[in-house]
């Protein structure tokens, strides 16, 4: 016999930007069968369904992230991840750091790279219910040719460094796109910019030619599946989006020509401003530099005309909080890029809430069906003690989510058992430089920084992708 639950006594925000409404919702199997009085109605005739009292909360769907790194764990560097994590232990992390998400309201993410293409694993092992967690689609390795990515010459040449793989000409190009959809890649995701450190002051760079981007969509498209790029400057975007990309992850620095490139075709725009933002509105809190925390803000504002224009024109805009990182730990940020796109990109709460609900199901490769409280779509849903619709930041603190369905399953959102450190799992740090003036007079602004990189600046381009 079917499941089946009635949250009732609720309001609902929908996922389509309509105003909240008081009303019933009954979730069958995996579904929702019924909302309104037709719910209730419904749930008359149903022998053992179970009755939750939603009165004084918010019935929504659940929340998806659209950028999250679950094999990291928070790391605060990317040489932690490139070589300290571990291929069977970083998963079952992640399994355990995926309850955290679930504790957060969110019932969905997009995962664009892994280290080990271990997310395939996780998200096999969350379908057969082994363990539990949202849903995911994943990438497998990042694309870079011999220039790229995001750390400079931390990444080798050749071969895999972490979540990258380093792929050059277009037979090598087509055997991994190829090699990636046989594992199991939901997406293909390429870093389309990268940093080349004797010309960071540059900012990052467009790594691939026209062709090669081509090519890798040509062969992912080919045989069915999207194509997402990392994205930072003008010619990145501009390239991407004429070669039939899916998903521009960032789309900062766009000059007019890549704004019309992105227009044209309607390609989604997951700005991930969350770690930027955190920096500018907490950096200080945790010794950050002033100036590390002015570039970020910098990033964001000047992003703020072209996603505007962006949106305006009906492209979609995404919301994904980069999550897997120090500055956007698990659990606590997943709710912060909707607050990101009412305070600087304008849009009220109700359409960020869209944006993370039903727009991000394109992210799921799931449009249409998931990320909305209606009959027929699929039962991702979260009851919310008080109303987002007028303060969004409800969604992120801690015991405001009460209940959470994942594809008509009921989610444990018991404490989760304390974690032990792992030895050998974080990088090792000294902590600030000892100058004499620090030693003798406190100055910390003339030291110089050694410790996390993404937050006091040891190298300020060593930040996520």
């Amino acid at each position: 016999m079917a499941s089946a639950t009635l949250l009732e006594g609720g309001n609902v925000i929908d996922g389509t930007g309509t105003a909240p409404f008081a009303a019933a919702v009954l979730i069958e199997s995996d579904m929702i069968a019924a909302v309104g009085e037709a719910a209730i109605g419904r749930a008359r005739h149903l022998q053992h369904a179970t009755r939750i009292d939603a009165s004084g909360m918010t019935v929504m769907p659940g929340l998806i992230d659209a950028h999250v790194h679950l094999s990291f764990d928070d790391a605060a560097s990317n040489p932690e991840v490139f070589h300290l994590r571990r291929n069977a232990l970083s998963a079952l992390v992640a399994s355990y750091n995926a309850r955290k998400l679930l504790r957060a309201g969110v019932t969905g993410i997009l995962d664009p790279d892994s280290i080990f293409e271990n997310m395939v694993d996780v998200r096999d092992a969350i379908d057969a219910g082994i363990v539990e967690g949202p849903r995911i689609a994943c990438g497998c390795y990042a694309l870079i040719p011999g220039l790229g990515g995001t750390a400079g010459r931390l990444i080798g040449d050749t071969g895999i460094t972490g979540y990258v793989t380093v792929v050059q000409g277009k037979d090598a190009i087509m055997a991994e796109v190829r090699r990636q959809i046989k594992v199991g890649a939901d997406w293909i995701k390429v870093h389309v910019s990268g940093i080349a450190p004797r010309y960071a002051h540059l900012g990052e760079m467009c790594n691939w030619s026209q062709e090669e981007l081509n090519t890798i969509c040509e062969t992912a498209h080919d045989l069915g599946v999207p194509v997402m790029g990392h994205c930072r400057g003008a010619t990145s975007t501009t390239r991407a989006a004429r070669a039939g990309m899916d998903l521009i992850f960032h789309g900062t620095g766009m000059d007019e020509a890549a704004m019309e490139e992105v227009i044209k075709r309607r390609t989604p725009v997951c700005p991930t401003l969350t770690f930027q933002a955190n920096i500018v509105d907490f950096g200080h809190q945790l010794g950050g530099d002033p100036a590390f925390a002015k570039l970020f803000e910098r990033e964001i504002v000047d992003s703020v005309d072209s996603l505007r224009r962006l949106y305006a024109a009906g492209v979609p805009l995404l919301c994904g909080s980069e999550s897997g990182f120090s500055m956007v730990p698990y659990g606590h940020w997943h709710y912060r890029e909707m607050e990101v796109f009412t305070r600087y990109l304008g849009l009220d709460n109700l359409q960020a809430i869209r944006c993370a609900t039903s727009e991000n199901a394109f992210a799921l490769k799931m449009s249409g069906k998931t990320g909305v409280i209606a009959v027929g779509m699929k039962a991702d849903v979260i009851c919310v003690a008080g109303d987002p619709a007028q303060d969004l930041t409800i969604l992120g603190e801690p015991g405001r989510v009460r209940h959470v369905f994942v594809d008509g399953r009921k989610m444990d959102l018991s404490d989760l058992p304390a974690r032990k450190p792992l030895e050998g799992w974080r990088m090792p740090s000294m902590g600030q430089q000892l100058t004499r003036d620090f030693a003798l007079n406190g100055n910390v602004a003339a030291t110089a920084s050694h410790g996390n990189p993404q937050i006091k600046g040891g190298d300020l381009h060593d930040h996520p992708g």
